[in-house]
């Protein structure tokens, strides 16, 4: 192993995620079994499963295929096993790579096929769990809809070790534990996978059935950062990003500690990116006060205001006496 144990690194809170496109120093990394020894030259990913034509392809066969990018939030889940809090590290970033439904098309599906398991080199011990293999699975309806990637670029440059290099599984909308990093084999299946991570961990709902996958709506305010000082009387914004898997529809800024919400001014979203939303905000009274941002996706869901991996998000800071010159 190049690294052994848990590697979490975390460089951004959201005060900090001030472009609309993440640079690369700003990502996370979160490796639950560290980082393992890569040799990019032999690299290989296995098709196999519920397919008429398994494959093997080599990285340098991913290359040659025509390129797919795409603009995407990816945010970590937090805690596999505290589902009330949120955690909000999250960027967004653009992916490149090889598209997942091309290939599962060249190898032929069966029809009983419901899900796609992707296996990546690392394992070990976690959480009191032990992994021969990190493997997630996602629908097959997931992966035929398009943009899953077998990505092999972050940003335009090649993926480094720690962001999953050679090949790293990406899917849009959805967390970023699906996106298994030193993807080895892609599995095509009739069932989900029995192994921890997908039935220990990363689970939520009363009895612990369902699975960490879509990107529930959230949004996070950027401006203005925890315990500043603004004067009375002087405008202010009140700017973040907002995002979900489906898209979001509208941003409300509360300045009371949510007891009431204004709507703010909402940007377009570009392939899977975050959205900007902004509020003008004119301070009255000295005194601390309590921001909230809450956002409502295109499916009609809006974040709670607490014990969710997507509650609100909420900023403190100390409104003071305008001084006289």
């Amino acid at each position: 192993m190049r690294r052994k144990g848990l590697v979490a690194r975390f460089p951004r809170r959201p005060h900090q995620l001030i472009e609309s496109v993440t640079p690369l120093d700003g990502s996370f990394t979160l490796a639950h079994f560290g980082i393992p020894e890569i040799e990019p030259a032999g690299w290989t990913v296995r098709i196999d499963g519920m397919v008429r034509r398994p494959m093997t392809l080599a990285l340098r066969d991913l290359l040659l295929r025509p390129k797919r990018s795409v603009t995407s939030v990816h945010e970590c889940a937090g805690d596999p096993l505290k589902p009330t809090r949120a955690f909000r590290a999250v960027a967004t970033l653009v992916w490149s790579g090889a598209d997942l439904r091309e290939v599962l098309d060249e190898a032929g599906i069966d029809r009983a096929a419901q899900f796609v398991w992707s296996y990546g080199v690392d394992h070990g011990e976690y959480e009191g769990t032990r992994n021969e293999s990190y493997l997630k699975d996602l629908p097959l309806e997931r992966a035929m809809a398009g943009d899953v990637l077998l990505a092999y670029e972050m940003n335009g440059v090649p993926l480094t070790v720690e962001h999953g290099a050679p090949i790293r599984l990406f899917i849009p909308g959805f967390y970023g534990t699906n996106c298994v990093k030193w993807l080895c084999r892609i599995t095509v299946a009739d069932r989900r996978p029995g192994n921890p991570m997908t039935t220990v961990l990363y689970n939520d709902g009363p009895d612990g059935s369902q699975p960490v996958w879509e990107i529930a709506p959230e949004s996070v305010i950027v401006s203005p950062a925890p315990d500043i000082e603004l004067p009375v009387g002087k405008p202010a914004e009140v700017w973040g990003w907002a995002w979900a898997a489906s898209g979001v529809t509208q941003v409300e800024v509360s300045i009371d500690g949510g007891t009431t919400y204004e709507r703010a001014k909402l940007g377009d979203r570009t392939q899977w990116s975050w959205q900007r939303f902004s509020h003008r905000w004119t301070p009255g009274l000295a005194g601390r006060v309590t921001i909230s941002s809450r956002a409502t996706d295109c499916r009609g869901t809006a974040q709670p205001s607490a014990g969710a991996r997507n509650s609100i998000h909420t900023v403190a800071v100390k409104v003071i006496a305008s001084r006289e010159s």
